[in-house]
């Protein structure tokens, strides 16, 4: 009997240490990944801080691209007058020519 009570309490020891164990590993851990939490919650707060400035707009940036695709065209008109008038292209083509000009 003596050695089934040594037995018991040995395997109480031990169940109850690695229990204890399991519990300061499980807590430590937890608080591991609540300040990992609370660091990535402070970065997200301070990110949109940094981030809101709006881009600039590009609207007075189109402005010159339209005149100078207009001054294209316009170009291309003239040369393509010119090609009428000398005699190269016919009144049909001409004016298929102008229009592919006037939709690009």
């Amino acid at each position: 009997m003596p050695g089934l009570l040594r037995g018991v309490a040995r395997t109480a020891v031990v169940a109850g240490t690695a229990t204890a164990v399991s519990n300061r590993v499980s807590r430590r851990q937890a608080g591991r990944w609540a300040a990992q939490d609370d660091q990535a919650a402070a970065q997200q707060q301070q990110a949109p801080q940094q981030y809101a400035a709006p881009p600039a707009p590009a609207a007075p940036a189109a402005a010159p691209a339209m005149a100078d695709d207009m001054s294209s065209k316009i170009d291309q008109l003239k040369e393509l007058g010119a090609l009428k008038e000398q005699g190269i292209l016919t009144e049909a083509e001409f004016e298929q020519q102008k229009s592919r000009i006037l939709q690009a």
